[in-house]
């Protein structure tokens, strides 16, 4: 393993327990789980790390959350979701030039996911109407996450190990 690689892989761990804590620490419950800013989390491990990296990170890292927050019955479903998003976010911030407004479509492609895949979750296991409360809410989470992800990536820039190591 060389040294970019060991940097990739030790971000990979700290953007995993960003996403972990983002999520676990900062929580607004909702009717069927609860709200947060670990989706800018999820955004930027995409974007930073790159689909795979992206996604062992973002994945996880929630999925964790999930066990922390006494959600097991999501913790499954939350680690294909927010690994499938950030592949997203990745390879829609790759082909649009990797510009903040990259950022922003990649988030709302990434939030759509995140929705779909929630309420295909939600519908079998509260049904329509439980799956539907649900969508307000994450497009409020979305939403949010796509905020904090623009503000948070020129500040992530400064920092020497991590434009180093950007996909």
């Amino acid at each position: 393993m060389n040294t970019k690689q060991l940097k990739k892989l030790i971000t990979a761990a700290l953007m995993g327990a960003l996403t972990c804590l983002a999520t676990y620490i900062i929580r607004i419950p909702s009717p069927t789980g609860y709200i947060h800013p670990g989706d800018a989390f999820v955004i930027l491990s995409g974007i930073i790390l790159g689909p795979l990296y992206g996604a062992l990170s973002a994945g996880i890292g929630s999925m964790l959350a999930d066990l922390l927050a006494g959600y097991p019955q999501y913790a499954v479903a939350t680690l294909f979701i927010k690994a499938l998003t950030a592949i997203v976010c990745s390879l829609v911030y790759k082909q649009l030039k990797r510009r903040i407004s990259s950022i922003i479509v990649a988030g709302i492609l990434g939030g759509i996911i995140v929705t779909l895949g929630y309420f295909t979750i939600e519908y079998f296991m509260y049904g329509l109407g439980g799956a539907l409360s649900g969508v307000p809410l994450n497009g409020v989470q979305n939403i949010f996450g796509i905020l904090l992800s623009t503000m948070l990536y020129p500040l992530l820039l400064r920092v020497p190990q991590i434009k180093e190591i950007i996909e």
